[in-house]
C-alpha cells in the first residue's frame, strides 16, 4: 500500500458516513479504483460506513475540512488562485507534498459538486469536538481572507456555519476579529465589553487561555496546531494590550 493510501485508509472513520461521505465517497472511488484502500478485503469507505466512529481522527478532520473549504470558496460565485493556494499550503504543511497533491485533487472534484452545507455542518458538530470545531472556523475565515479581502457572501456562508456547528457567538466575534482590516480590538478579541472591570478583564483572559490552548488540538497536524498557537497568541497579546492601557498587574 502506498504511503498515502496508508494514510487515509487509518483516516477514514466518521467523516466517510452520512452526508460527508456522499460528497466524498464519489471522489475516493475514482481515486482508489485500484482497490488501494483494501483493509482486509473491505473497502475503507464500506468499514467506515458499517462502523462508524464518533471521536475525531487527523484524516476526519481534514476531510470535513475538504468540504466546507468548497462551500467557503463558492460562496462569491468564484474560485481564486489564492484560496487553492491557501488550501494546499495549508494541506502541504500538514500532509506534505505528495499527499497535498493529492487532497487537493479531491478538492477539485468537490468543488464540482452540490453541498449541502448545513447536513455537513452538523454531521461535524455531532462528531467533533468544539476545540476543532472553533479550530475549522478560524481556518475557513484564512480561506476567505486569502486574496487580501473578505467578501460579504464569505462572512455570511462561515457564520452560519458557525451557528450550525453551535460555535457561541462570543467565540465568533472573537475569532472573525482577528481577520479584520487594522488592528484587532483587544476587547472583542477576549470577548468582553471596553467598560469590563479589571477583575473582569482577568477572568476573561484566564477562561479563554484555557479554552483555546493549543493542547486541545495535539493529535491533529503541524499546521492546525500553528493555527491553534496563532489564536493563543491573539488571546495573550490581546490581555497584555490591556494591561499595558490600564496599567495593572
Amino acid at each position: 500500500m502506498s504511503k498515502y493510501g496508508a494514510w487515509i485508509g487509518g483516516a477514514i472513520g466518521w467523516a466517510l458516513g452520512g452526508p460527508i461521505g456522499g460528497i466524498l465517497g464519489f471522489t475516493f472511488g475514482k481515486m482508489f479504483s485500484d482497490n488501494t484502500l483494501s483493509v482486509e478485503g473491505t473497502s475503507a469507505y464500506n468499514r467506515a460506513q458499517a462502523r462508524p466512529r464518533t471521536s475525531t481522527r487527523p484524516g476526519d478532520f481534514s476531510l470535513a475540512l475538504l468540504v466546507l473549504s468548497a462551500a467557503v470558496m463558492r460562496a462569491d460565485d468564484r474560485v481564486l488562485k489564492s484560496e487553492l493556494d491557501f488550501v494546499r499550503e495549508f494541506l502541504r504543511k500538514n500532509f506534505g507534498e505528495r499527499q497535498s497533491e493529492q487532497l487537493t485533487l479531491m478538492l477539485r472534484d468537490v468543488l464540482k459538486q452540490p453541498i449541502n452545507t448545513r447536513e455537513v455542518a452538523e454531521q461535524i458538530r455531532r462528531n467533533m469536538d468544539v476545540a476543532k470545531r472553533r479550530l475549522l472556523i478560524q481556518y475557513l475565515y484564512g480561506i476567505a481572507k486569502s486574496d487580501g479581502q473578505i467578501h460579504t457572501n464569505e462572512i455570511q456562508v462561515i457564520r452560519q456555519i458557525a451557528r450550525w456547528m453551535t460555535i457561541s457567538a462570543g467565540d465568533l466575534a472573537s475569532i472573525e476579529e482577528l481577520f479584520q482590516a487594522g488592528a484587532p480590538d483587544p476587547y472583542k478579541v477576549l470577548e468582553i465589553a471596553s467598560n469590563a472591570t479589571d477583575a473582569e478583564v482577568k477572568k476573561a483572559y484566564r477562561k479563554l487561555a484555557v479554552k483555546f490552548h493549543p493542547d486541545k488540538v495535539l493529535d491533529l497536524g503541524e499546521a492546525h496546531r500553528r493555527q491553534a498557537r496563532e489564536r493563543f497568541d491573539a488571546i495573550q497579546t490581546a490581555y497584555e494590550q490591556i494591561k499595558s492601557d490600564r496599567g495593572f498587574k
